[in-house]
């Protein structure tokens, strides 16, 4: 049964997401993460195992290796995507209760910017990470967030920006909810943001790239 863990662990860090993808070119025809997982469950693995022990490894090295600049987006989320591909596998058991999930992350793109291949890439991320992702897409106004805040208690919210066009928009909305839910936590991100406009437009945390985001989600469980 290690077998399939390192197996599958090595397929979402290469990104190999099923045996007909072409990628990563050496191992074009070989099983993925998707068949992996599938057979895994199949022969008793418990999806608890695959989930802790293959998966959130996995993605926390491809967290890492971008951090540290030696993988690229382009990488990332053909990482992301092998592990999608293995965790639509696992959907079941957390639907009957056998895998419990982290918690909830809200994320969307704010008011105005239609930017998404960087709140996608956090969203997979922390999905690996073993958080439920509920996405409300691009160009989310204030009433949106509120909506999605308010219907689910206890979710941490997050927000993306690419413009500094768009960052008065995300002011606004950290300021509409925090005026309703003051103890919404909110993690903010996007290029032109820092630390101390976080700070400033009264956000939890600023997430410098998508590992510093699922690190904060690991601190406050």
């Amino acid at each position: 049964m290690e077998s399939y863990i390192d197996k599958i662990s090595f397929c979402i860090q290469k990104g190999k997401i099923d045996s007909k993808s072409p990628y990563p070119p050496e191992m074009k025809g070989e099983p993925g993460a998707d068949e992996l997982t599938m057979e895994a469950l199949k022969n008793g693995l418990v999806a608890n195992d695959i989930l802790t022990k293959a998966m959130i490894p996995a993605m926390g090295v491809v967290g890492e290796l971008f951090k540290e600049k030696k993988l690229f987006v382009p990488q990332v989320l053909m990482s992301a995507k092998a592990m999608s591909s293995a965790m639509r596998h696992l959907k079941p058991y957390f639907a009957s209760g056998e895998l419990k999930q982290k918690g909830l992350f809200i994320v969307g793109t704010v008011a105005g910017d239609l930017h998404d291949i960087g709140k996608n890439l956090v969203s997979m991320m922390i999905e690996g990470s073993g958080w439920s992702v509920l996405d409300l897409g691009v160009d989310v106004k204030s009433e949106q967030f509120i909506e999605a805040v308010r219907d689910n208690p206890g979710s941490v919210l997050g927000m993306s920006a690419l413009l500094t066009t768009t960052m008065e928009s995300m002011e606004r909305s950290v300021k509409e909810i925090k005026k309703i839910y003051p103890n919404q936590r909110i993690m903010v991100g996007g290029a032109p943001l820092n630390s101390d406009f976080a700070k400033r437009i009264g956000a939890d945390f600023y997430a410098p790239n998508p590992q510093s985001a699922v690190e904060y989600l690991g601190n406050i469980i």
